[in-house]
């Protein structure tokens, strides 16, 4: 099972030192007394350095994870308040995560800076022993999702988020909007002005962007919450690709981490199931919707999926840069739904 998903480059732009020498700042977040005895490289992130650390605590063992990063904006990769936003916005959609559904993720400690690395930020959390070299349990993976889906519920009754996340290293200013159209709209207007400055200009997603904005996302997500129907902002990961979920090894159960969280209609998590490349496909769709139906107007699920899927794209579009299929498949798939939707929403 690759862990990796297409355009990656495989380079990390942070210090080793990072995860060799434990830094002040990190042992002041660490609970008091703590006495960190080793720490040793763990895992693998696309962008950050990861870490074990053990320590004693009132004389039982205890183990956390670190990450680290340092943005170079020359590769996108991060520098400065950058990273530390990305930092934060990682741990707040943890914390929102695991304060209904502890066990679905690692509990996040804190996040902050070295004091020992210029603009390299840390995040802190719990150590769970995890296999990634399987898929999630289907039997399990999607109910604990439903339940994320259903449990986590909007504080403001609005869909957004209240700080930035990060998909990869690509910012996401969500805000707040009282409908799900609404967000997903101007958002989503906002990530292709992105991706256009991430890949270059291209005048026909630019044609395209007019009737897709004007004609499909209306008629897509405005019977959402039309004739009766309504949509609650669910809490969702964000980004849940199979990169970034495994298998709990102590619990036995699946986890997931790597959030980059809001509050919006909870199928917009499974859009990334639709990707070829992702190995968490239909068969969990089905399962999850056994434990979550689908929205109403049932019969324009499919489109709807495709329509995240295409947003998903956008954003991987503007993190590989040197990968060009993201865009073609933007393209096409705008193209299938404008042509499939030429008369956009009607009363």
């Amino acid at each position: 099972m690759s862990n990796e998903p297409p355009g990656y480059s495989g380079e990390v732009h942070v210090p080793i030192e990072a995860i060799q020498i434990i830094d002040p700042n990190v042992i002041s977040a660490l609970p008091k007394n703590t006495k960190v005895t080793k720490i040793t490289p763990h895992g693998a992130s696309l962008w950050m350095r990861t870490a074990r650390v053990d320590a004693e605590l009132d004389g039982k063992h205890e183990v956390f994870f670190l990450k680290s990063i340092k943005i170079d904006e020359a590769t996108q990769t991060s520098s400065g308040d950058r990273a530390e936003a990305l930092m934060k916005g990682e741990f707040t959609a943890m914390s929102s995560i695991h304060a209904v559904s502890p066990d679905f993720v690692p509990c996040p400690i804190s996040s902050g800076s070295y004091s020992t690395l210029p603009n390299v930020y840390f995040l802190l959390c719990e150590f769970r022993n995890m296999a990634t070299d399987r898929l999630p349990d289907i039997n399990s993976f999607p109910a604990m999702l439903a339940a994320l889906h259903v449990k986590g519920t909007s504080p403001n009754g609005k869909f957004g988020f209240p700080v930035t996340t990060y998909h990869g290293t690509t910012p996401l200013d969500h805000g707040w909007a009282d409908t799900w159209e609404e967000f997903f709209t101007t958002r989503t207007k906002k990530l292709l002005e992105m991706e256009q400055e991430s890949q270059g200009p291209n005048q026909e997603i630019l044609e395209l962007a007019v009737p897709f904005f004007e004609k499909v996302v209306p008629r897509l997500l405005r019977p959402l919450e039309t004739g009766g129907r309504s949509i609650k902002p669910a809490l969702l990961h964000g980004d849940l690709w199979h990169g970034n979920v495994a298998t709990d090894i102590g619990l036995g159960r699946p986890i997931i981490f790597d959030a980059a969280s809001f509050y919006g209609h909870n199928e917009y998590d499974l859009g990334v199931w639709r990707a070829d490349w992702n190995e968490i496909g239909e068969p969990y769709m089905m399962e999850y919707h056994r434990h979550f139906p689908i929205s109403e107007p049932v019969e324009d699920h499919d489109d709807r999926n495709a329509l995240y899927a295409t947003r998903v794209n956008i954003l991987d579009s503007i993190l590989y840069k040197e990968e060009k299929g993201y865009r073609e498949k933007v393209i096409s798939e705008m193209r299938r739904l404008i042509n499939k939707f030429p008369e956009g929403y009607r009363e």
